[in-house]
Parts: C-alpha cells; sequence; structure tokens
C-alpha cells in the first residue's frame, strides 16, 4: 500500500476529505493531480493543483484526457442539502458525478467516488426512517427523501453505466458522518443522549445515522484501497467505524426510538455500528482502526495545505 509511482486525479481535492486523500497519495509516493474550485499558495511534493468547474463537460474532459492518471478519486460535491437550495445540490452533484466518472472512463482509469450512507434515506427523511433489518449493509434497499441522497442515487446508477460502456472498475463508496482527529463532531449529540427521555418515533440527535460515524484517515485508507484492488465492475462499499458514538449497547437505543419494536433480523452485538463494513473487510483488507474514544481528544498533524 505505499511506494506507489501511478497518477491519480482527486477532484474537489481541498475539501475536508480530500486533504486526507491527496496527502495520503502523495506520501504513498502517487503523482496526484489535485482538481477543485481553487488552487492553493502552498507548493505540496508530488501534487498538481488545477482549478475547474466540474459542471462542465468540456472542461472536465479536457483536464483529465491531459493528466490521463491511472486513477481518479471524486470527492467534489455540495456535501448536504441543508445549506443550498435542493435542486441546486441535485444538479451539481449529479452532473459533476456523470461528467467525471465519463470522462474517467474514457481515459481507462480507475474510479472510486463519495457516494454516502445518505442513499438509504435514513439521514434527512422527514419522519423517522428506520432500516429494514440490522446491521445495514451494501444491498439494503435506497429510499432517499432528499436531493443530496437522490444525488448519490444517481451517481451510482452512473457509474453502472460506465462500467457497462467503458470497461473500468468503479468503487462507490459510502461514508458515515466523517470525524477529524481532535476535533471529533459527535460529542454534542452522545451528550445529548438520554435513554429514559427519548420518545418512541421521534428523531434524536444522532438517530439519522444511528450514531454512526468514521475517522478521516480511515476514510482515506478506503479510498485509496479501493483504486488499488483490482475489482469485478461496480461495487459499493460503506465506511463505517466498528462501534456508535452514543457509548451505549445499540439495541438499547433502537428500542428506545422505536419502543421495543426492533428491525428482524436485529443481528448487532453491544455498542456494534447499525452498518456493517463485512463487504470492504472482505474485498479491500479494509478495517477502520480509529474510535470516537482514543480519536476525539487525539493530536495529530493533518495536511497543512489548502
Amino acid at each position: 500500500m505505499s511506494d506507489h509511482s501511478d497518477v491519480v486525479a482527486v477532484t474537489g481535492g481541498l475539501g475536508g476529505v480530500g486533504r486526507w486523500v491527496v496527502d495520503r497519495l502523495a506520501t504513498d509516493g502517487s503523482d496526484v493531480v489535485c482538481i477543485d474550485r481553487y488552487t492553493p499558495d502552498e507548493r505540496v511534493e508530488n501534487v498538481d493543483f488545477y482549478e475547474a468547474d466540474l459542471t462542465d463537460a468540456g472542461e472536465t474532459l479536457e483536464l483529465l484526457d491531459s493528466a490521463d492518471p491511472d486513477a481518479v478519486v471524486h470527492l467534489a460535491a455540495i456535501p448536504d442539502p441543508t445549506s443550498h437550495a435542493g435542486s441546486r445540490v441535485f444538479s451539481n452533484n449529479t452532473l459533476s458525478t456523470y461528467n467525471v466518472l465519463t470522462a474517467a472512463g474514457r481515459v481507462g482509469a480507475r474510479v472510486s467516488w463519495a457516494s454516502s450512507e445518505s442513499a438509504y434515506g435514513f439521514p434527512f427523511s422527514e419522519d423517522l426512517l428506520l432500516p429494514d433489518y440490522l446491521p445495514i449493509d451494501e444491498s439494503h434497499p435506497m429510499r432517499p427523501e432528499d436531493p443530496y441522497g437522490t444525488s448519490k442515487v444517481a451517481g451510482e446508477e452512473v457509474a453502472e453505466m460506465v462500467v457497462r460502456r467503458y470497461g473500468v472498475q468503479v468503487a462507490s463508496i459510502r461514508p458515515s458522518w466523517v470525524q477529524y482527529p481532535g476535533a471529533y463532531q459527535t460529542t454534542a449529540n452522545r451528550e445529548a443522549v438520554d435513554i429514559g427521555a427519548i420518545e418512541p418515533g421521534t428523531r434524536p440527535p444522532g438517530v439519522g445515522n444511528f450514531w454512526s460515524y468514521v475517522d478521516v484517515r480511515d476514510l482515506a485508507d478506503q479510498f485509496v484501497r479501493s483504486i488499488r484492488t483490482d475489482l469485478d465492475g461496480h461495487e459499493p462499499y460503506l465506511a463505517h467505524a466498528p462501534d456508535n458514538y452514543a457509548g451505549v449497547d445499540t439495541e438499547r437505543l433502537f428500542e428506545a426510538v422505536t419502543g421495543g419494536d426492533l428491525p428482524d433480523p436485529f443481528d448487532v452485538e453491544g455498542e456494534e455500528c447499525a452498518f456493517t463494513t463485512a463487504k470492504a473487510r472482505e474485498d479491500l483488507g479494509w478495517e477502520a482502526e480509529h474510535t470516537w474514544r482514543d480519536a476525539r481528544n487525539e493530536s495529530v498533524d493533518g495536511p497543512s495545505f489548502g
């Protein structure tokens, strides 16, 4: 997993997750083409920065055709439906994903891109939406009610199309709520979880993704592994820490929000995450190494650029 001399293009490479992916790839020895809406002042070894509008098909194809990357990691997106008009979220995310994945297919590059657990519909549903079974896996039905989650479902359909048309491999990574070492935002939700005060059918803090999370370092590792592994066409992968961040047995949390009417089957023990990453472990050799108890106050020098 190191000392690679390939060329990897990373879109959204100056975003929160993108900087960690770019830094990891450059440290591994890859030549990185970082594409974002602006270019930083810093110079970074093994990294070339480009400014682009990825909703422009010609601009996107020109950049990727010129770079001729071995792989593309597509992270650029409006990250949720709460801060922009829904039509803008959907159109930006869907069009940019179509342009990037299609351009990657045309140049024969492997692709890994950021889908989301939001594709299932749980985080932004108007009313409490519960899973059909636990743990939730990649085969669980996707029922989003919001433009962000729907843009990710559309993106995965684009991935299927690109595989059929160009014969490249595409990994759709479905991350949980991304956390950063020393700056975990899960603390407020955890402190607000009062099992006895939860009314069944309501949406207490954290229930949108059932108190799940993933450390950015583990997520970056999964993106890298997914472009280093031979895959058969299009494959989705969940990216979650192994436990919930509430510090309470997952079964107790679900009993509180459902009034005891648990999904069946319910095959989760202790504080295990409501989502399973067994597929990523089997296919990619990936497991999350960081949990909230250690990483929330951890002092780590992250990427210095951007």
